[in-house]
């Protein structure tokens, strides 16, 4: 080896072993300085500290450019240069379920002054679609989450959709698609994830509701509405609070807006703030023990169903008006009058009013007080309310009166004559009950006697009955009697005739078989041709089956001769 080749190899050694050390150093230090671990549920946000410079000013940029990058990194191990990037581990957005995600974007490109939501994705503001239930990694650095709770629209409600963004349509009419106001379709009852920068959702009730006009001491109205009950789950039922409590504080905002108005209306005396009082003063909380939600608004207004009557008295009365809102009038009804509150406030009460005055008008004082009077305003009001309130979508079931006051100086001489009539009718009912007393103590006593003749009758038919029966029966025994002595008698003269011909048959056969034996026998002799012969084979035939007969030929020659010769044997007959 010569001393060229060993210097080679030596270098070649070493260039191995520090390539070998290199390698080894570098994965030290990566192992050990550039790796970490992204726990389970949170993300990572990394900061560039060298790379290109990012051709646009926002928060984030994406990799290979300085700032802090766009993409985050998701729970595992991952491997960076703690020189060239910073690290920082932040939890992930979570949105339970019933919950929504809110996003705020901070990158992205600038919205028209005055908008807030978003059009699209790679715009700033606010996403209009939201993050349902999940996990989500969005870089904390440039954009925030809001949780806020789903809508869950109770059994008996629907929801009314209201746009927020858009351009406005024309008035009276439903927004469409990227306007702005009240749109045609409503929720029905369920769980809907909507964005509520975006879309404000109203709970309206529908189906029966109740308007009940009572007048109070100080002439007050109280108008109450219906409870809804909605059973659920506690997680159910707090998203139906949280969406309840929602409604209340819209309508809230809806009577203060009222409110500042009417102050600049004079003659208009509402008591709005205890209006407000009695819409907040319920929250819709869960209940512990049963698990319900229970839906109550209140209203009072300083305002009586007071009318003067025909003949010029004054006549106040309680009332109740049935009515319903259809499902597929809810957004028109939002759209023209607000949600059930107002429609209440600025439709139902006016007509109710309008038309009690109208009606009553036409009817004397007494008339609301006798049955048949106030029963056919009651009708008349009912009809007028259906025809008015059904031009405004409105479907009104019922009204009914109650609690009617008049003025003392004529309520008394007509009770007075009221109730002389209705003792009047009291005596004469009294006297019909005891003339129809007598009457029935005497067709008691028919009847009690007519029981008597018919239970005798009845004796008699079934004494009758049970003659006949036995007649019948001794009958039908007679019957079959004779029936059975001329069966038998039949059977005998079938059996006399089967014996006759029996031994005629027999007679005869007997007959045939000898006649034809005799002539049988006449022919034997006529073949014979010899009486004697004919008496000789009798005799051969009646001898013994072991005699055995042989005929000889007696011809030509001796009798030796012929002995020798064979033959001929004739068996016996057997």
């Amino acid at each position: 080896m010569t001393k060229k080749s060993f210097n080679i190899k030596s270098v070649l050694w070493g260039a191995a072993a520090t390539v070998l050390l290199i390698a080894a150093a570098l994965f030290v230090y990566l192992w050990c300085f550039c790796r970490f671990y992204v726990q389970p549920g949170c993300m990572a946000v990394v900061t560039a500290k060298t790379g290109k410079t990012p051709a646009t000013s926002d928060i984030l940029v994406n990799r290979g450019e300085k700032g802090i990058w766009k993409e985050v990194l998701s729970e595992g191990r991952h491997f960076l240069d703690p020189v060239r990037y910073d690290i920082k581990i932040a939890p992930a957005t979570v949105s339970p379920l019933g919950k929504v995600g809110i996003v705020t974007s901070k990158v992205g490109k600038e919205l028209p002054p005055g908008e807030v939501i978003a059009p699209d994705r790679e715009s700033k503001g606010i996403w209009k679609d939201v993050l349902g239930p999940g996990v989500y990694r969005l870089n904390p650095e440039g954009y925030s989450v809001e949780i806020a709770d789903a809508i869950n629209i109770p059994v008996g409600f629907v929801g009314v959709v209201t746009s927020q963004t858009g351009k406005a349509p024309a008035p009276g009419e439903f927004a469409k698609p990227g306007e702005k106001g009240v749109m045609r379709d409503i929720l029905q009852p369920g769980l809907y994830y909507i964005n509520r920068y975006a879309y404000q959702v109203n709970i309206i009730e529908i189906g029966m509701n109740q308007v009940s006009m009572t007048g109070l001491d100080n002439n007050v109205q109280n108008i109450q509405f219906r409870r809804q009950l909605v059973n659920a789950t506690d997680a159910l039922s707090e998203l139906t609070s949280n969406t309840m409590n929602f409604q209340v504080e819209l309508r809230k905002q809806n009577i203060s807006k009222n409110s500042d108005n009417a102050k600049s209306v004079p003659g208009k005396k509402k008591v709005l703030a205890k209006r407000a009082n009695a819409s907040g003063s319920r929250r819709y909380a869960p209940r512990a023990e049963s698990k319900a939600v229970a839906a109550q608004a209140g209203y009072e207004e300083k305002r009586a169903v007071e009318f003067p009557s025909r003949d010029g008295f004054k006549v106040s009365l309680d009332m109740t008006v049935e009515f319903e809102l259809l499902p597929e009038n809810i957004s028109k009804i939002y759209l023209l009058y607000g949600d059930l509150p107002q429609v209440v406030e600025k439709i139902i009460l006016p007509q109710v009013l309008s038309v009690s005055r109208i009606k009553g008008s036409n009817y004397k004082a007494q008339d609301f007080i006798m049955g048949d009077g106030r029963e056919k305003f009651q009708n008349d009001l009912r009809e007028e309310l259906k025809n008015t309130l059904a031009g405004k979508l409105i479907v009104v079931h019922n009204a009914i009166i109650r609690n009617v006051d008049i003025p003392q100086d004529i309520l008394k001489p007509i009770q007075a004559v009221s109730l002389a009539r209705e003792q009047n009718l009291t005596n004469q009912a009294m006297q019909n009950t005891a003339k129809r007393l007598a009457e029935l103590n005497t067709e008691t006593e028919l009847i009690e006697q007519r029981r008597r003749e018919v239970e005798q009758e009845t004796r008699k038919i079934v004494a009758l009955t049970n003659a006949e029966a036995k007649r019948e029966v001794a009958s039908i025994e007679a019957d079959t009697r004779l029936q059975v002595a001329q069966l038998q008698l039949k059977r005998a003269e079938i059996t006399a005739a089967t014996r006759k011909v029996l031994e005629e048959s027999k007679v005869q056969a007997e007959f045939m078989v000898n006649n034809e034996s005799a002539k049988g026998e006449l022919l034997k002799a006529k073949a014979l041709g010899n009486a004697d012969l004919m008496s000789k084979l009798h005799m051969v035939e009646k001898l013994g089956n072991n005699v055995e007969t042989r005929i000889i030929y007696a011809g030509e020659g001796t009798l030796w001769t012929d002995l020798k010769n064979p033959s001929l044997a004739i068996p016996a007959k057997k």
